[in-house]
């Protein structure tokens, strides 16, 4: 696998997209049996584990001038975000988690500009735009997506941000460093305080429930795959394209979330499919690079 090469980019682009769009239903299956803080604890200690091996063979690139970046990503871009979304999903339903996580971009874009000199194209900002746009649109799909209780969208809201805080992390204070290095250091930081909490919690409501392993079960998948595996390939996107363009694949998100619904039953319509069609036309904006650009 060449990530410098057009094909492989976007093949990562569309497993991160397959990943990260059954997340939603995993965390939901794994809160029938855990409270929200548990669910992300079991995930971030999970993920620790299964990166100890590499953390150790790249800890000689723990440096003084590093070692607040990865504690950035760590924490702002994996662990708190973790809680924040298991926390909003006790309350909303994964089809506005996943509209939400569409801002990713957006936030990635603005703290580019703001706080990390990124040199952006308007027609950039048009993509972007335009994908958001149509985030929103597939997921509502003639749905009132302002019923129920929707206060807890805002932990949603302050993850994206986080996130775009994470991207412009790694794509510019962490140069000289792969994106397995990155995903496997952050983590050896943030695992430790995730097993304390684990070994402090109580999990009787889990055990009474009878869901105790089934849960565990779900979790372990989300942590293998959505943290494991995809924080690996998403920081090698970042590294070899842009955060941007990196960032983007939270518009693909809602239309894997959709087709979980399918399986379970619910109707995949024309509205959906022209939705989807537009956010294409959104990250093929984002990625372009030829024109003016704007500081």
């Amino acid at each position: 696998m060449d990530p410098d090469k057009k094909i492989w980019q976007w093949i990562i682009f569309l497993i991160l997209s397959l990943i990260w769009g059954s997340s939603f239903i995993l965390m939901k299956k794994g809160l029938d049996a855990f409270t929200s803080n548990q669910v992300a604890a079991f995930r971030i200690f999970i993920s620790y584990l299964a990166f100890l091996p590499i953390a150790f063979k790249h800890f000689k690139k723990i440096k003084k001038e590093n070692i607040i970046s990865l504690l950035i990503v760590g924490f702002i871009g994996n662990a708190i975000p973790a809680m924040l979304f298991t926390k909003a999903q006790t309350r909303i339903d994964s089809s506005l988690a996943g509209m939400l996580n569409s801002l990713t971009p957006m936030f990635t874009l603005f703290v580019g500009l703001l706080f990390y000199k990124s040199k952006i194209l308007l027609i950039n900002i048009a993509g972007i735009l335009l994908g958001l746009i149509s985030a929103i649109g597939l997921v509502n799909n003639g749905q009132n997506i302002l019923s129920g209780d929707n206060s807890y969208a805002i932990f949603i809201v302050v993850a994206t941000i986080f996130y775009g805080i994470s991207a412009n992390e790694i794509k510019f204070k962490l140069p000289g460093m792969s994106g397995i290095a990155i995903a496997a250091l952050s983590f050896f930081f943030i695992g430790p305080f995730a097993g304390i909490y684990l070994l402090f919690t109580d999990f009787s409501g889990a055990t009474n429930s009878g869901l105790f392993l089934p849960g565990l079960g779900y979790i372990a998948i989300l942590a293998i795959f959505g943290s494991f595996f995809a924080v690996m390939l998403f920081n090698t996107l970042i590294k070899h394209t842009s955060a941007i363009f990196a960032s983007s694949v939270t518009y693909t998100i809602p239309l894997i979330a959709i087709m979980w619904g399918v399986v379970d039953g619910e109707q995949f319509t024309f509205n959906h499919l022209l939705w989807f069609t537009v956010i294409l036309v959104g990250i093929y904006l984002v990625n372009k690079r030829k024109l003016i650009a704007i500081h």
